[in-house]
């Protein structure tokens, strides 16, 4: 066949593959390393958005977006999940009113074998012989319960958040769940029991996080905490 010499591959002139082809978890993880080299850059490079330097007082409101499925989540579609969700509060309560924090890193790689779909195509191709790909993108490998997308806010704004996660679920395969924190903000400890940790001068603000005073260690650090925490 004489146009066989000037057939292209399959890629060269095609979008990349539907997210369904590579939606369930049935391999190993394959993160990028010395064995596993030339993989392309993941599309989400900015994990916090909002007033991400807003101190751990300021937003005590804290809404969650929970995967309820056993998938994989391209770094494609938590891009655009990002975009949406941060596009929508942007617009209607303020870029300054909001922290939102994607809670998955996309380190699994995924593998494509390229196929030629030309004339004489037949005559060059081997099958499934040689059947390991070559890296194509990247994946967030997450399990039912894990958190997705966290964003905390002013209690006067939970509404909006919640239709902004709502939204940025679109661009998910599988099912997610909207869920509404007991937790102050980021950390670890209840509104009810924070309040109570504040007013008795134990909790020193440190970003959208606080730490917690406790009686172990020197003195003289001791003394040093309760002193920023009363300043705080």
């Amino acid at each position: 066949v004489s146009g066989s010499r000037h057939c292209l591959p399959s890629h060269a002139n095609m979008g990349r593959r539907p997210a369904r082809c590579y939606r369930y978890q049935k391999n190993k993880p394959y993160p990028k390393s010395r064995f596993n080299r030339s993989v392309p850059d993941s599309k989400i490079r900015i994990f916090d958005m909002g007033k991400k330097r807003a101190s751990v007082l300021e937003f005590p409101k804290c809404v969650h977006m929970v995967s309820n499925e056993y998938e994989q989540l391209s770094s494609e579609a938590l891009e655009a999940a990002r975009i949406c969700a941060n596009k929508y509060l942007g617009k209607y309560i303020g870029k300054e009113a909001y922290h939102i924090r994607v809670r998955v890193h996309p380190w699994h790689v995924l593998r494509i074998n390229k196929m030629l779909s030309c004339a004489g195509a037949d005559r060059l191709q081997t099958g499934m012989r040689g059947a390991y790909g070559k890296p194509q993108g990247k994946v967030a490998r997450v399990s039912i319960g894990d958190p997705i997308i966290s964003i905390r806010v002013n209690d006067k704004h939970e509404d909006y958040v919640v239709e902004g996660l709502r939204r940025a679920k679109f661009k998910f395969p599988g099912r997610q769940l909207i869920i509404t924190s007991k937790k102050h903000g980021f950390t670890k400890w209840g509104r009810e029991e924070f309040k109570e940790l504040c007013d008795k001068g134990l909790i020193i603000p440190d970003g959208f996080y606080a730490k917690l005073i406790n009686n172990k260690g020197p003195i003289t650090e001791w003394a040093k905490n309760v002193q920023r925490a009363a300043n705080a």
